[in-house]
């Protein structure tokens, strides 16, 4: 049975190597302090280096709107905002609020660079899906994204795509595409081919077979959603494992592309909500959290921003459905589910050169 904020620590390894630091996950990008940084009256909220426009229209604005509280933005990659963190030392970070990918969040967490998200001050947890406040994190998500495969429908079927042994199939050999590990797809990647052929999400040896004898096959192992957009519209292949979000625009824009959930081995990520130790603006921060996690908030940034909404209440738009489909009604009812980070930040560094060796570089 799910247990929910408040949330209580994780038990990993102790600390975060530099190698792990290094891996960017699904964003690139250098910090942007903005000048409200410091100020106890200014808000200020630690995002990704891409669609800042649309959060400032979806969240942002209205929420000073509503509250009066000014925000500033600054954003940057996964590594180097944590990086920002670490370099603070738990003294004013001149961050309030860090949105990032959940592998970050669990390896800030380690390293107690962020502090528990007080549930009585967020009334909207009360209200958001059972795996948006799991205990394995001090923050909720706010959003998630959904692994499974990118392909060309006039090559195949959906049925055809939705198959983990598509990639094995010499038929289309030169004709495929993975995600390395490094990348968020990548993990979940790992986890599906080890749960579909292994004994769960965390057997690397399984999976690290698997998908070596499957490498002759791909033709690259790519590294960000342009790579495999781009190998995709230019038919240079028919498919590839991918995260829901890389199909939008593609399939908005009337390409003869669509996505289609793995018929096993169905994981997604989440994007954080997470306050940094010795932040200046606690009680700020945990009311633009609870305004994040809100319908009004969750239907903007699912409509302008293109984020999954964690929230039922939210209004789902055409754009994401004729992606998804029903599955962001309720993706656990949809056989999808998250992993533990307590399984695998201790890991991490050993998989990801498994990965290099057992993988690519066959």
């Amino acid at each position: 049975m799910s247990r929910h904020l408040p949330i209580r620590p994780l038990g990993l390894a102790a600390g975060i190597t530099a190698g792990v630091l290094a891996l960017s996950g699904c964003t690139a990008g250098t910090d942007d302090a903005p000048e409200g940084a410091g100020d106890p009256k200014t808000l200020v909220v630690s995002t990704f280096p891409f669609g800042v426009e649309q959060l400032q229209e979806a969240v942002i604005d209205p929420f000073t709107e509503a509250t009066g509280i000014e925000v500033e933005i600054a954003t940057g990659s996964n590594a180097d905002r944590l990086s920002q963190l670490q370099l603070a030392g738990g003294v004013d970070p001149g961050v309030d609020v860090m949105l990032m990918s959940d592998f970050y969040a669990a390896l800030g967490q380690e390293d107690d660079l962020f502090q528990q998200v007080d549930a009585d001050a967020v009334p909207a947890l009360a209200e958001i899906a059972d795996f948006a406040r799991e205990d394995a994190y001090f923050g909720p998500a706010y959003s998630y994204q959904l692994n499974g495969t990118l392909y060309r429908t006039d090559e195949l079927s959906a049925e055809e795509a939705s198959s983990w042994d598509l990639y094995g199939n010499e038929a289309y050999a030169g004709q495929l595409a993975l995600p390395n590990i490094s990348v968020t797809a990548g993990q979940l990647a790992v986890s599906g081919v080890a749960a579909t052929y292994g004994d769960g999400p965390y057997d690397a040896d399984t999976a690290f077979a698997t998908m070596g004898d499957w490498a002759p096959n791909i033709l690259q192992f790519y590294s960000s959603s342009t790579e495999v957009t781009n190998l995709l519209t230019q038919g240079e292949i028919v498919a590839a494992d991918a995260l829901n979000g890389f199909a939008t625009s593609l399939v908005a824009a009337g390409e003869p592309i669509a996505w289609v959930a793995p018929s096993s081995g169905a994981y997604m990520a989440t994007n954080r909500a997470m306050i940094p130790t010795g932040a200046a603006n606690v009680d700020a921060a945990h009311q633009f959290i609870d305004y994040l996690l809100g319908v009004e908030a969750q239907t903007a940034s699912a409509a302008l921003v293109g984020d999954l909404p964690v929230n039922p209440g939210a209004e789902i738009p055409a754009e994401i459905t004729a992606v998804v489909g029903d599955i962001a009604v309720d993706p656990v009812a949809a056989g999808f589910e998250t992993l533990d980070p307590t399984e695998l930040i201790p890991t991490r560094n050993e998989w990801v050169e498994r990965f290099a060796r057992e993988v690519t570089a066959q």
